[in-house]
C-alpha cells in the first residue's frame, strides 16, 4: 500500500474548507454587519414608511386593465393604509374613483387591482377592512 502514488503532491492540494472560509471572509469585509445595515435602512427609509409597493401580479393587472392613478392618489392610499395598520387591519379593500385594490397592510403591498366596474360583481374574502376614497 505504500507504493500508491498520488497524481498531485499533497502539498499542492488546498482543502475545500479553507477556500470557502476565504470566500466568506471576503464577503464579510465587503458587507456591513446585519444590524448596522438594518439600522441604516430604517433611518433612511422613514420618509417612505407610507409608500406602497406593488406586487408583480398587481402591476400586471394595473397594466392589463389600463388603470392609472396619479401620485397624489397613491400617497393618499399609502397614508390610509398606514392608518389602517395602526388600527390592526391586515388586508383590506381600497376603493377609489376608477379602481379597486386589495392591499396588505402588513407589508404595505398592493396585492391585486381591478377597475370599479369589474369589482362590482366580485365577492371579496380574506379582508378585514375597507377604505373608500371619494377622489
Amino acid at each position: 500500500m505504500n507504493n500508491i502514488r498520488h497524481p498531485f503532491p499533497m502539498q499542492q492540494l488546498t482543502p475545500v474548507r479553507s477556500l470557502n472560509r476565504t470566500k466568506q471572509n471576503s464577503k464579510e469585509t465587503l458587507q456591513p454587519d446585519g444590524f448596522s445595515a438594518y439600522l441604516q435602512n430604517a433611518l433612511t427609509d422613514t420618509a417612505d414608511a407610507k409608500a406602497l409597493k406593488i406586487s408583480k401580479h398587481a402591476g400586471e393587472r394595473l397594466q392589463e386593465r389600463g388603470i392609472q392613478l396619479d401620485s397624489s392618489t397613491w400617497e393618499e392610499i399609502g397614508e390610509k393604509v398606514s392608518e389602517a395598520r395602526q388600527k390592526g387591519l391586515n388586508e383590506m379593500l381600497v376603493l377609489v374613483k376608477d379602481a379597486a385594490l386589495i392591499v396588505s397592510a402588513k407589508n404595505s403591498t398592493v396585492i391585486t387591482a381591478m377597475d370599479r366596474h369589474e369589482a362590482g360583481a366580485r365577492i371579496f374574502s380574506n379582508i378585514n377592512g375597507a377604505i373608500i376614497m371619494e377622489s
